[in-house]
């Protein structure tokens, strides 16, 4: 790590030490690490399927054998990733006391097998599955056993389509998400972006609450995004380096108050 990476990570650490309510926002870059691509990056999901094909409320009505075709990669790729550095320092940012929440856009349930516990799925996650039609709830586990002989995935009760509790297109953002994600927005002093380019709405408007209410904004995203100009704090670097370097300056600091 470059010195004046040091010093940025140095400055993101104390800015958390001085929050006194910080949340995260992640999105798909904090992932890909994982081994899971961004869905719209060159080798993502959306280079082979077309999402509304796909992933719609149109679909789950009338191409359920393509909602399953997507859902057998995507599930299985879940299944196969595991946490990365960066979703580990968040779980200890989280165990500092320091972070109170993440909100993600991520649909990979990796924050959660990470160790975070207040977790808010923007768009919901694949950690569930529940029946489209009568809501019946199936556990996760039995999507993993599927083949493309096997779908799509029916309801044994009423013939419907089996789904993730995932926000598809068309669909709302859950309404306990949506709440949550305000409650945090509007009490937060201070919020860290990582893994995302503020492209997809709503979600991407949180930053701006948490600015407009006096609050900081933390950037931790390659290159540059819809944020650029509005964070006070800007690394440039990989999410899975910043993150523990962060994390790390912050439990050195808790340990040598604690001793001395």
């Amino acid at each position: 790590m470059k010195d004046y990476q040091k010093q940025l990570c140095t400055k993101a650490a104390q800015a958390l030490q001085k929050s006194h309510f910080a949340i995260a926002m992640t999105g798909a870059g904090i992932s890909v690490p994982s081994g899971i691509p961004d869905f719209r990056s060159p080798g993502g999901l959306w280079s082979k399927f077309d999402p509304e094909s796909v992933c719609s409320e149109w679909a789950l009505r009338n191409n359920q054998a393509g909602v399953w075709e997507f859902l057998l990669d995507a599930v299985k790729m879940f299944a196969q990733a595991k946490p990365n550095p960066a979703h580990r320092a968040l779980a200890g940012l989280e165990d500092t006391g320091i972070i109170k929440a993440v909100i993600t856009q991520n649909i990979d349930n990796l924050h959660q097998e990470a160790g975070s516990k207040e977790v808010v799925e923007f768009h919901g996650g694949c950690g569930s599955f529940f029946c489209n039609s009568c809501a019946k709830t199936y556990p996760s586990v039995m999507a993993l056993d599927l083949t493309k002989n096997d779908i799509p995935w029916l309801c044994m009760d009423c013939q419907g389509i089996i789904r993730p509790a995932v926000v598809f297109f068309g669909e709302s953002i859950p309404e306990q998400a949506m709440y949550k994600t305000r409650e945090y927005a509007d009490k937060t002093d201070l919020v860290v972006i990582i893994g995302t380019s503020g492209e997809v709405a709503p979600a991407n408007i949180i930053p701006t609450l948490v600015k407009n209410n006096g609050g900081t904004v933390i950037e931790i995203n390659l290159g540059s995004t819809a944020y650029d100009g509005l964070s006070d704090i800007k690394l440039d670097m990989p999410a899975e380096i910043a993150l523990p370097e962060i994390l790390s300056k912050i439990e050195h600091h808790i340990l040598t108050n604690n001793t001395s």
